[in-house]
């Protein structure tokens, strides 16, 4: 059995979660999402964790409140990208900066063993 309790997702990860089913079709235009309160009990998180990620939705261009009614998928315009579309570009970004960041990570690794060699060699008699 698990002694340690379950790790609760972030703002930032519930929003990565909805983006992704906007993306997968589960959510689309017009479709209203899992109201607060109810989403955050079912999350083990606050209220107000669920609200950031809405507001990080809302801020992307994927939903828009509607006070007293709730948060829903944005209905786009004629011309307009579909916020399924949207949200697979931004879910497409976000792995290849994941993808990039491990690269430049690497690259810093190598960089400081490369330094380390170098600055080894200067301590040498006769460098």
């Amino acid at each position: 059995m698990d002694s340690q309790p379950k790790r609760k997702p972030t703002a930032r990860e519930i929003a990565a979660r909805i983006r992704a089913e906007i993306a997968a079709g589960t959510f689309g235009p017009g479709d209203r999402l899992p109201g607060g309160r109810a989403y955050a009990r079912k999350l083990g998180v606050s209220l107000m964790t669920v609200q950031n990620a809405y507001a990080q939705l809302r801020d992307e261009g994927l939903v828009e409140g509607v006070s007293g009614s709730g948060t829903y998928v944005r209905d786009t315009a004629p011309g307009e990208q579909e916020p399924r579309e949207a949200a697979q570009r931004l879910t497409d970004m976000q792995a290849e900066l994941a993808r990039v960041s491990a690269d430049v990570a690497a690259l810093v690794e190598r960089v400081k063993q490369l330094e380390a060699v170098v600055g080894h060699r200067e301590d040498e008699p006769g460098a």
